[in-house]
């Protein structure tokens, strides 16, 4: 996970671990900590519950112990969630999904270069077919990842015989990876809907998607989960993508995305770099939230 991390709780926790015990103002400090930092009303208050209990339980009166608890129990939730990205398949096929504007295609580029660095072979599909402007950008970001592209043979192609097209090319050249990008535009909700599903049963004629993952961009914090409700909703999610975390002070976004969506995040982007995609690790992640 890169080093960049606004979105820590260290600069907002340092003065309040520092004191020489506990007392009340402590208590108000967290709670005002993690609402700022986007763990949402609910989980704030279940962890400042629990962590109440246990300083009760346990007598502590050192603000050390309570940044151990802390820390503790953040990893504990995060990892309620499998984060391993199911890829075993050959050729293993990952569709990504998400409104415009998330970091869709960037992430798909950043994907592909991550899985090249594991040692596999990659080809891209460009299925989001109506936006020229998308089909040239994933382009580019394929080449920059070293990985094969199958575009649009003509504008406005059907994406799922672009997606078809993708797979084909992938059995034929035995390439181990399929990442499709899709359109994400949500003013045609239910159309949009209508084409995914269209994608996935077309190339399941094939081989089975392993993954369906929707990016969310970590800036827009709990209103993303609400614009990407349709996705989750109707096209099979079974991972999330968190991106822009580089630029996000809102680090309790990732738990409380997990734990509103029932979804494991499997991988975090912070930055701008074609390297800055990672594999989400809870307990990376809760030690730099917390410090």
């Amino acid at each position: 996970m890169a080093e960049r991390t606004p979105w820590s709780l260290g600069a907002a926790l340092r003065g309040m671990f520092s004191k020489p015990t506990i007392d009340e103002s402590t208590w108000e400090d967290l709670e005002e900590a993690l609402i700022g930092a986007d763990f949402g009303p609910d989980i704030t208050d279940e962890i400042v519950e629990r962590l109440r209990g246990q300083v009760d339980e346990f007598r502590m009166e050192d603000p050390r112990d309570l940044k151990r608890l802390l820390r503790e129990t953040i990893e504990e939730r995060l990892d309620r969630f499998d984060t391993t990205l199911k890829l075993s398949d050959r050729p293993a096929v990952t569709l990504v999904v998400g409104v415009n504007g998330v970091g869709k295609t960037t992430t798909i580029g950043k994907f592909a270069k991550f899985l090249r660095q594991h040692g596999r072979s990659v080809v891209v599909g460009a299925a989001d077919t109506f936006r020229a402007a998308a089909v040239d950008q994933v382009t580019t970001w394929a080449a920059r990842a070293d990985a094969l592209i199958v575009r649009p043979q003509q504008p406005g192609q059907d994406p799922a015989s672009v997606a078809y097209q993708t797979v084909d090319a992938a059995l034929r050249q035995q390439i181990e990876m399929v990442i499709i990008d899709t359109a994400g535009r949500l003013q045609t909700k239910g159309g949009l809907m209508d084409e995914l599903g269209k994608i996935r049963r077309v190339v399941e004629k094939l081989v089975p998607v392993s993954e369906v993952l929707l990016v969310l961009d970590a800036t827009t914090g709990q209103n993303g989960v609400n614009q990407a409700e349709a996705f989750i909703q109707h096209a099979g999610v079974t991972g999330l993508v968190v991106t822009k975390l580089d630029g996000s002070a809102k680090g309790g976004f990732v738990l409380a995305v997990q734990e509103r969506t029932g979804l494991p995040i499997k991988l975090i982007g912070q930055g701008e770099g074609i390297d800055d995609l990672a594999g989400f690790e809870p307990h990376v992640y809760a030690q730099k939230l917390v410090g």
